[in-house]
């Protein structure tokens, strides 16, 4: 066992596999192997070190996502395959994170479309997929089995298992060997006993990413960097079973008063310095995907990896 020198630590972060090349049986174009880590952020050196991947999220249906989104990507907001083209040709993104929105309709019950969307996006980009089911436990099995089965062979991230809800995405992901998100509400003993849920029915370590869920910038954020800093600390002094690579998502960021109530020359910017905030303290915390929703967060955020991983001083893209 390696053991680190300078903080007396001995544990190793799990990697995990996200994306199949056509070498793995899959159609991505290229393969993330995130995890790793065995010493906090931006402090390794080494030439296999890399920087947080950045996911664009996306959605099946837009009526609910950000209007300040919506008015930014235009036509191609109500066109997911598009849409998730745009994330990979125009934004610059690593990955593309695709929400189910379409489920969150009462009484959903078109599953056969899901997988058609699925496949839709998978046509339209070569990244890996993340994708996020519906909300509702009641067709929880039908919508993860129809989007496991979608994207078969492709390696896809599905989310989200929470404490309450987790054999279905669970079995998903076993059938067709695709990697979960275990969701825990910023506490590290939950989000410990979601992992060691998961290993008992089946799901191996190197098949989870946990999602410590992540407030806002001022609103929460605080307590999640604390809650994902422990995590990440427990991991490397050896706990097996929190030592999983972390996703956050900002999302929650293009909703605050301060975004809402800005004046609408600004808002974007506002938006953006939001998200893009939010983002880096949770890649400083040690996330290993970012998720962000505004477009120009991407070349922001891809900038202040690159300085800190070189030593550098981030100006926060100005």
């Amino acid at each position: 066992m390696g053991f680190d020198v300078q903080f007396g630590w001995s544990g190793t972060i799990t990697v995990v596999m996200l994306g199949a090349t056509k070498t793995d049986g899959g159609t991505r174009r290229i393969s993330y192997r995130i995890g790793g880590g065995k010493t906090l952020p931006f402090l390794e050196k080494t030439p296999d070190s890399s920087a947080p991947l950045i996911a664009f999220e996306i959605c099946d249906d837009p009526q609910n996502w950000s209007p300040i989104v919506r008015n930014y990507c235009g036509d191609k907001a109500n066109d997911c395959g598009e849409w998730a083209k745009s994330a990979d040709s125009v934004y610059g993104a690593d990955m593309v994170r695709l929400y189910l929105t379409s489920t969150r309709q009462r009484n959903f019950s078109d599953i056969a479309s899901l997988g058609k969307t699925v496949d839709a996006v998978l046509s339209s980009t070569s990244l890996p997929l993340i994708i996020e089911g519906s909300n509702e436990p009641k067709i929880d099995s039908d919508v993860f089995l129809k989007c496991g089965e979608a994207g078969e062979g492709e390696r896809m991230l599905l989310g989200t298992a929470e404490a309450g809800r987790y054999r279905s995405i669970a079995a998903a992901a076993m059938a067709y060997n695709h990697a979960v998100i275990a969701q825990s509400p910023i506490d590290v003993n939950l989000a410990k006993q979601l992992n060691i849920l998961l290993k008992e029915i089946g799901v191996s370590r190197d098949h989870i990413v946990i999602d410590p869920y992540t407030g806002s910038l001022g609103y929460g954020f605080e307590y999640s960097y604390s809650a994902m800093e422990r995590i990440r600390f427990s991991a490397l002094k050896g706990d097996a079973d929190l030592a999983m690579p972390i996703i956050c998502s900002a999302i929650d960021s293009l909703t605050v008063k301060e975004v809402r109530e800005a004046e609408p020359a600004i808002q974007d910017d506002i938006a953006v310095q939001w998200e893009f905030t939010t983002g880096l303290a949770a890649a400083a915390a040690g996330a290993e995907i970012i998720c962000v929703r505004h477009p120009r967060t991407i070349p922001l955020l891809r900038k202040a990896f690159s300085n800190l991983k070189a030593g550098k001083v981030s100006d926060g893209g100005q």
